[in-house]
């Protein structure tokens, strides 16, 4: 089988900057990654339930999100088994335990508090993105769904 020659990343993110900030912290790493990010979850939920879809190796779910918010949309993902190999960053500003302790219990697999630091951001991304998903939700527990910077 032949090596996919990039990540795909998706990112469900209401906010602009955040959604601009990610995109240039993956420019900048240069990792092979091909990011689409969605203004909503709606908007990302209609592009991952197209049968065409290329879907996200990764994506990061923003929680506060006009129209359909990040646990809804991590619900619907969860119920759908097409999603099953698709790895969940919940990337939040929130890092309330009730957020922490409903998106684990959801399914999630990483939970990671926005950096407002730009290199913060960078090193975040590259570490999420290089993660070797297999091994890191085998021994999925607690300690280790929130990544701590």
């Amino acid at each position: 089988m032949l090596q996919k020659e990039y990540i795909h990343i998706a990112l469900a993110d209401d906010d602009e900057d955040d959604r601009l900030f990610f995109t240039d912290a993956f420019s900048e790493l240069k990792m092979k990654t091909k990011v689409d990010t969605f203004k909503d979850g709606h908007e990302l939920m209609l592009y991952l339930n197209q049968e065409d879809a290329i879907l996200p190796q990764v994506l990061f779910l923003d929680l506060n999100m006009p129209r359909k918010n990040g646990m809804e949309c991590l619900q619907e993902i969860k119920a759908n088994p097409r999603f099953d190999s698709m790895a969940i960053a919940i990337y939040s500003t929130s890092s309330s335990e009730e957020h922490i302790e409903e998106t684990f219990v959801l399914g999630a697999n990483i939970y990671i508090k926005k950096p407002s630091d730009f290199n913060a951001l960078k090193k975040v991304l590259s570490d999420v993105v290089t993660l070797n998903w297999q091994y890191h939700t085998s021994g999925l527990n607690k300690d280790n769904f929130l990544l701590r910077m």
